[in-house]
C-alpha cells in the first residue's frame, strides 16, 4: 500500500508563506496538513524564500531530496527586484535551494546548490527525475538566457548521480512558438512524459513526449483537447502522481485570483499516454490552496512516522 507527502509552499505575502510545507494522503484523494498547517523547513540563505518545490528519493542510498526555487517575493519584490517580474527573470538566484533526509522527520539544513552561470536568468522551478538509460538523476527548470537574449524561458537541465556534483546545464526543451516554464517530468512504461506552462499558442498547459529523459519531445494532442475545458492563463505549475490503482492524477495550479483562493486543482487519467485529463475536484480534499509543490510516495511507515513527530519544535526565525 501507497501512502503519499505533498511538499509546497502558500501564496502569502508574508515571509511564513514562502517555506516548504508538508501534507500527506493516505489515498491520494484526501489531504492533511502537517505542523498546523505551518512551514516544516525554514529558508535561511539566499533571498531567505523557497517556492516552487521538488522531491525525489535516491534509488541506491533511500536519502530524500528536496529542491526549491531560491526566491522571496515577500522580502525581495518591493525593494531588491523594484516591483518587477522583469528583474526577478534576469537578475534573480541563478542557485536552486537543497535540503535531504534518510527519515522524513529529520532534515539538513538547507544548502545552496549553485547551476546557473553569468548566461543565465533566474532558475525557477526546479523538478528531478530518475534516468534509467543512463543511472543517473536529471534536474530540470525554467530561465532565460543568453543565447536568445534573455527573451521567452525553456527548460534547461542538469545531471547528477550523488546529490553533490551535477554537470553544466543544458538545453532540455524550447518551444519555437513561445515561453516555456514550469517542467514537470514522469515515467509511464519506458516513455517519459514532460508537462510544462506554454505562455502562448496556447496559454495553458501542453503534455510531450520522448522515449529519452532529454528528448526530442512530441506533442501529447489528447491532452490539449482535455486542456481546452479550462481558462486560459489562469493555471500553472502542474505536477502529476500515479495512484495506487494505476491512474495518474494530475494536479494543475490555479492562480486566477488572489490570495487563499489560489491552489491545485486536480485533473485524473487513466495513462499520461492517453492525455484524456478529467477535472477531479469533487474526488479531492484539501486543508487550503497548495501552490506548486511535488508528490513523493511513501510507505504507511513513513506516513505514521512523520504523523506522530511533534513538528512545533521546527525553529520558527521570526
Amino acid at each position: 500500500m501507497q501512502n503519499y507527502l505533498f511538499v509546497h509552499f502558500r501564496e502569502s505575502t508574508s515571509p511564513e508563506g514562502e517555506q516548504v510545507y508538508f501534507a500527506l494522503s493516505r489515498d491520494g484523494f484526501e489531504w492533511h496538513a502537517l505542523n498546523g498547517g505551518q512551514p516544516v523547513l525554514w529558508a535561511y540563505y539566499g533571498d531567505h524564500g523557497v517556492r516552487d518545490m521538488t522531491v525525489i528519493r535516491d534509488r541506491k542510498t533511500g536519502r530524500i531530496h528536496i529542491f526549491a526555487t531560491d526566491l522571496s517575493l515577500s522580502y525581495g519584490m518591493r525593494g531588491k527586484y523594484h516591483h518587477s517580474w522583469r528583474n526577478i527573470n534576469l537578475h534573480g538566484s541563478r542557485d536552486l535551494a537543497h535540503w535531504w533526509s534518510d527519515d522524513l522527520v529529520n532534515w539538513s539544513e538547507q544548502e545552496m546548490i549553485p547551476l546557473g552561470n553569468e548566461d543565465f536568468g533566474c532558475l525557477w522551478a526546479p523538478d528531478i527525475i530518475y534516468d534509467a538509460e543512463n543511472d543517473d538523476y536529471v534536474l530540470h527548470w525554467s530561465s532565460c538566457h543568453r543565447e536568445n537574449g534573455f527573451g521567452p524561458m525553456a527548460i534547461y537541465y542538469s545531471r547528477t548521480r550523488d546529490f553533490v556534483t551535477y554537470s553544466a546545464p543544458a538545453l532540455m526543451y524550447r518551444k519555437e512558438d513561445s515561453g516555456c516554464i514550469d517542467s514537470a517530468m514522469y515515467e509511464e512504461n519506458g516513455r517519459y512524459y514532460l508537462f510544462v506552462k506554454s505562455e502562448k499558442n496556447p496559454e495553458t498547459m501542453i503534455e510531450l513526449a520522448s522515449d529519452h529523459v532529454t528528448g526530442p519531445f512530441e506533442r501529447v494532442s489528447a491532452f490539449d483537447q482535455a486542456m481546452s475545458v479550462i481558462q486560459p492563463g489562469l493555471y500553472e505549475a502542474p505536477t502529476a502522481v500515479r495512484l495506487e490503482d494505476g491512474r495518474w492524477c494530475l494536479f494543475i495550479d490555479y492562480y486566477g485570483v488572489r490570495g487563499a483562493g489560489q491552489g491545485y486543482v486536480p485533473f485524473v487519467a487513466p495513462s499520461l499516454q492517453s492525455g484524456r485529463f478529467v477535472r477531479s475536484d469533487a474526488a479531492f480534499s484539501f486543508p487550503y490552496g497548495f501552490k506548486h509543490g511535488t508528490i513523493l510516495t511513501i510507505t504507511p511507515q513513513e506516513y505514521d512516522r512523520m504523523m506522530s513527530r511533534d513538528w512545533k519544535d521546527v525553529p520558527d526565525p521570526r
